[in-house]
């Protein structure tokens, strides 16, 4: 039986650029999410995880394309352990091989993890001190973008007619997640 190694990639604002996750790497198939990491309930790290099988690998540029809290890491992976899959991450070098519990490579793990947990807290906590201040300035103008009913029609229709997503978004001045939740679930 032939062992695949899968890609997994996610972006989650128009200015990231998805081609550098997983360059120079020979992959037998990748799949993609244009969401947020903040929970795994995304529909292709779903389709992901349903398509490995035992002496797959699959491979993620690096541990905040998969997950952003430890939880949820370890689990994912423990899990992919369990099942035969190992899980490899390029940027830290690390691959967590099915069958193998190396207590050094799982505490540096969780390391990572933590520090990485804490560094999002912080810079979320920094944004709410920001905004906040912003605010008390007058000075605060966040929020979504709302498009008119027009618009959302003449965005679906450049979609349909081939206009790449991230020209329609740019052109619109919003990011490609609002985009995405304009046209809907199809738009995948």
């Amino acid at each position: 039986m032939k062992h695949h190694i899968i890609g997994y990639t996610r972006v989650s604002s128009v200015d990231q650029n998805i081609e550098r996750q997983l360059e120079g790497l020979t992959l037998d198939k990748v799949f993609t999410d244009y969401t947020s990491g903040k929970d795994t309930n995304r529909p292709q790290l779903q389709a992901a995880l349903a398509y490995v099988r035992e002496g797959d690998t699959l491979t993620v540029h690096s541990m905040d394309r998969l997950a952003r809290n430890c939880e949820d890491m370890l689990r994912t992976v423990r899990e992919l352990n369990g099942n035969g899959v190992s899980v490899q991450f390029v940027k830290e070098n690390m691959t967590f091989t099915a069958g193998s519990d190396d207590p050094r490579s799982i505490l540096m793990f969780t390391m990572l993890l933590a520090f990485s947990q804490f560094e999002r807290a912080l810079i979320k906590e920094r944004q709410r001190e920001g905004i906040a201040i912003a605010k008390s300035k007058g000075k605060y103008k966040g929020g979504s973008k709302v498009l008119t009913a027009a618009q959302v029609e003449d965005l679906k229709q450049q979609v349909a007619a081939g206009v790449t997503k991230a020209r329609v978004a740019k052109d619109l001045k919003i990011s490609r997640q609002t985009l995405y939740n304009y046209l809907g679930p199809v738009a995948s």
